[in-house]
């Protein structure tokens, strides 16, 4: 086996739910790109809350398409080469997703936010980092007009001698309560795994694991007779079924990140009228809006815009930022700071990577490359 440095350069970092599970796997975080401010500001309060140390090269808050001309360029190509002195260098990164969303804009890789997927791709085959990680929405593989350009993509990807494996995931799989499907591409340069790329895409295939975990496959999980509705009424009691697995749950995640005692349990969203909270059932989820969660079921996608949050499955609200940061399977010490707008709080942490999915996927990673390359 042998052991070096994994060092990683971060785009779209947003809030650093993905970096985070990096870190706690051991990779470096040596440099950290995010273009929306607020969201940056909540990477570095996330971290210094946590005792985590500062990227080696800092943060650039900006547009990504700035690091292939000028100054940035030198600058990024010299820290790469600093990087690559101690270790290998990797690349991780889920370009804002909107435009390949099936609820989202659908407008693929010529919409605004489409545009940073084909940006990233530029940043890839002009820096060739050893390794790197693509994330995106389940539009990406599952629609046809935008699987095309998916395609093209990982022959690109190919040509500059990657080799790569990719799968539509569930982070159910991973222990988060959310049923969030996204795909993940892993690419690494074939001659680092065997000279042969005909040999090292075999290697890749059969060597590597997706990091998810047995006890929690989606044949268990949706073979369990999850509650569908039950009535709502303020804190209510309601017995646990049996027939379901409790860490899935978002009850278990509430009380398990003591989100009722967290910084951030009193940011929620308070409306004028509070009349419509108390019609809808606990548990349902029918409606495009106001869906409201069970609190023994594990919650729909955390996808929070437009101060659209699901309501609390007991209390006349919507979710607390404590409790959206519980089912997105944050660590009960990580805390958004006070200075962002509650729409923004809501909006990076449904734009991140659910934590245990990304801790996962490094774990595997960094065993991949340690055995293999």
């Amino acid at each position: 086996m042998n052991k070096r440095n994994l060092n990683i350069f971060s785009f779209f970092s947003g809030a650093g739910f993905l970096d985070l599970g990096f870190e706690k796997e051991g990779f470096h975080i040596d440099y950290v790109n995010e273009f929306n401010e607020s969201f940056l500001n909540a990477y570095k309060y996330s971290r210094k809350q946590m005792n985590i140390k500062e990227p080696k090269f800092g943060y650039f808050c900006g547009d990504i398409n700035e690091l292939l001309r000028g100054k940035k360029k030198v600058q990024f190509l010299q820290n790469m080469a600093k990087s690559r002195q101690n270790g290998l260098v990797g690349f991780i990164g889920g370009p804002p997703c909107p435009d390949f969303s099936v609820a989202g804009k659908n407008k693929g890789i010529t919409g605004q936010n489409g545009r940073l997927t084909s940006t990233y791709k530029r940043i890839i085959l002009t820096y060739e980092p050893d390794f790197f990680v693509f994330e995106n929405v389940k539009g990406l593989w599952a629609t046809k007009k935008h699987r095309e350009e998916y395609k093209k993509l990982k022959r690109a990807f190919s040509r500059k001698g990657y080799v790569y494996t990719d799968k539509l995931v569930n982070s159910l799989e991973y222990g988060v309560p959310q049923d969030r499907e996204r795909i993940i591409l892993f690419a690494v340069k074939s001659n680092l795994v065997n000279d042969e790329k005909k040999e090292a895409r075999k290697i890749l295939k059969a060597n590597f694991n997706w990091g998810n975990k047995s006890e929690y496959s989606l044949e268990r999980v949706k073979a369990n007779k999850w509650p569908d509705t039950s009535p709502f009424s303020v804190d209510s009691s309601l017995e646990k079924p049996n027939s379901i697995i409790e860490k899935l749950t978002v009850e278990y995640w509430f009380q398990k990140n003591d989100v009722y005692n967290h910084y951030n349990s009193n940011d929620f969203f308070k409306p004028k009228s509070m009349d419509r909270f108390n019609t809808i059932f606990e548990g349902d989820v029918s409606r495009k809006s106001f869906k409201r969660l069970h609190r023994w079921r594990y919650s729909p996608t955390a996808a929070y815009g437009n101060n659209e949050v699901h309501l609390h499955p007991y209390k006349a609200r919507r979710i607390s930022v404590s409790e959206a940061l519980a089912i997105q399977s944050l660590p009960k010490e990580f805390k958004i700071p006070k200075t962002l707008s509650k729409s923004e709080m809501f909006k990076t942490i449904g734009n991140g990577v659910p934590y245990l999915l990304s801790k996962g996927l490094a774990r595997e990673i960094k065993k991949f490359i340690n055995i293999n390359i």
